[in-house]
């Protein structure tokens, strides 16, 4: 069985008459910054527009945009961004595309829509919405849209199918089959089931957990564990979540509530979002169980729980700091207790690890879902896949949201359902997949780079600087500096050499000072007296002899002065 991608595609042609076009802008080979972009008849529908948080790879850069380059010309074709659920690797991008056209409507739930609009605040734009529930169906230019329910980690996720007069288009969202949820909310399956009778010519699913066999553990029998965490303990407890998991702050509540113990957030999306939640009704909150951070600091260890953000090892959260000293309210202790309620996000490990380890040190109990059942995944693993895939019966499939080898395990799935084996096409970021007579076929692939994001900057730290900055980050930077006269290139003055981050040694460069010298002496003898040429030898002066002398290859930058 061969589900490999053709090497080296070209542009697309044309999409042909009738003909519905797929463009995944992201989401396909990693864990985030989710976007499909659709088109037919001339008009674009989007699904979804997230973020995906850096690599250690990536220093200094906040986040990672979709590259909206393949639609910046055609802004006006654009009839919607549909929202699947509110989570930020599919709605976080949101705002940067809306800064190149601000009245591109918005369509979702009443959940997830109220917390793009929460985040759309912060930049100052007041957004154009539709706010859709389950069955809901809504007429967008060429394209006819059925909302349906899914569960996942988040209240008010959907699935949305798309009509065109090319066939259906099932997008299924980030999902799982949780048949006992807090909310009572199951995945629509009748509703997949009916759309499969109908026909699905083409299903875009979520791959997240296909390697992972079997099916998902119900977030119900998490409350009991974290009762159970809670009591006899004499310190304090504090518990790290996804910012957005409505669910399990509920049941932290429940368990607060229990125990006697008044609960406090901490951190400004935890705050900001359970909020939100709170006044749709989406989380009940026993009266007087929530106090404010003042008020908590001042409680007795066993009366206080803290609410945090930072599940997944992020520096700047509220645990993240915490882990580092850093926290303004918050110094860690030996009796207290600290749960990370959260699965590990794919390429986070590093992270999370670092900061349960920086805690471990303090003397705290550290418990997380290694050790005990304190989370479920959002996603559904390779049984209930196969349950949707069965029950829609797809003549078409792509993969979506997933590394790799978690949309490769997906395709393998399909294949094995009665897929086709060409009819399941493993996609990478910016290809173009036409759906034409029942049939989708890769058809080409458009430009699709990481767009960084860095403090106010968007888009203009590109590779060779994230190159430049890991060079830094690795072996320091040297600073090299002759003066030399213009006429004859005979040096006048130095060499001098500065460094940060390589040597505190103030001795560490005298070696090399003397081959400097040698390397322009024997430069004006050999009559160059060109200062870029200059600059290139002492580069290579400097950089031969630090990799002799300390197998190190730091940022070199010579200075070349003429007098």
């Amino acid at each position: 069985m061969s589900l490999t991608r053709p090497k080296n595609l070209a542009a697309p042609s044309e999409l042909a008459p009738g003909g519905l076009r797929v463009v995944p802008l992201g989401g396909l080979g990693a864990i985030g910054r989710n976007m499909t972009l659709f088109e037919h008849e001339g008009r674009l529908l989007i699904v979804d527009c997230g973020v995906l948080f850096p690599d250690v790879d990536q220093p200094g850069v906040d986040l990672i945009l979709p590259d909206f380059s393949p639609i910046l010309d055609r802004l006006d074709d654009i009839e919607a961004i549909v929202v699947t659920h509110g989570h930020e690797d599919h709605i976080g991008g949101i705002p940067y595309l809306l800064k190149h056209k601000n009245d591109i409507p918005l369509v979702g739930s009443q959940f997830s829509i109220s917390l793009v609009e929460a985040k759309l605040r912060e930049h100052r734009i007041k957004p154009t919405t539709t706010i859709v529930t389950e069955d809901d169906t809504l007429d967008l230019g060429p394209f006819g849209l059925e909302f349906l329910a899914v569960n996942h980690s988040i209240p008010d996720a959907l699935a949305v199918a798309i009509r065109t007069s090319a066939g259906l288009a099932l997008h299924t969202g980030d999902f799982k089959m949780d048949q006992l949820p807090l909310d009572g909310r199951i995945t629509d399956l009748a509703g997949f089931g009916r759309l499969g009778r109908e026909g699905v010519d083409l299903l875009l699913s979520d791959s997240t957990n296909a390697e992972t066999p079997g099916f998902v553990t119900s977030e119900r029998e998490i409350g009991p564990v974290i009762d159970d965490m809670f009591d006899g303990v004499q310190g304090r407890i504090i518990v790290a979540s996804f910012a957005s998991h409505v669910h399990r702050v509920q049941q932290i509540f429940d368990a607060a509530h229990n125990h006697g113990r008044k609960v406090a957030f901490v951190g400004r999306s935890m705050v900001r979002n359970m909020g939100i939640a709170q006044d749709l009704g989406l989380l009940r909150v026993p009266e007087g169980l929530l106090v404010s951070m003042d008020r908590a600091v001042d409680l007795p260890n066993d009366e206080v729980v803290f609410m945090s953000t930072g599940s997944q090892g992020e520096p700047m959260s509220a645990l993240g700091r915490m882990a580092s000293g850093d926290h303004r309210h918050i110094t860690i202790e030996p009796d207290d207790t600290i749960i990370l309620a959260s699965s590990l996000v794919p390429g986070n490990e590093t992270a999370v690890y670092g900061v349960i380890n920086r805690l471990a040190m303090t003397g705290a109990t550290v418990i997380h879902k290694g050790v005990a059942k304190v989370h479920v995944s959002g996603h559904a693993p390779a049984g209930e896949l196969l349950y949707v895939l069965n029950t829609v019966k797809p003549s078409n499939v792509i993969p979506i949201h997933g590394e790799a080898r978690h949309l490769q395990a997906h395709a393998r799935l399909a294949t094995q359902s009665g897929v086709e084996e060409d009819q399941v096409i493993v996609a990478e970021n910016g290809d173009v997949i036409d759906l034409i007579d029942g049939k989708a076929e890769l058809v080409g692939h458009v430009d699709n780079k990481l767009v960084y994001v860095d403090g106010l900057s968007v888009g203009d730290v590109v590779e060779p600087v994230l190159r430049e900055r890991r060079v830094l980050g690795d072996g320091g930077f040297i600073s090299a500096t002759v003066v030399i006269d213009s006429e004859n290139g005979k040096v006048v003055g130095g060499p001098t050499i500065s460094a940060k981050g390589f040597s505190n040694d103030p001795r560490a460069f005298d070696e090399v000072l003397p081959l400097i010298n040698s390397a322009m002496e024997k430069a004006a003898r050999d009559d160059v007296l060109d200062p870029h040429r200059l600059q290139q030898i002492m580069r290579r002066t400097v950089g031969k002899w630090v990799n002799d002398t300390y197998r190190r290859r730091p940022m070199i930058v010579p200075h070349v002065l003429e007098v």
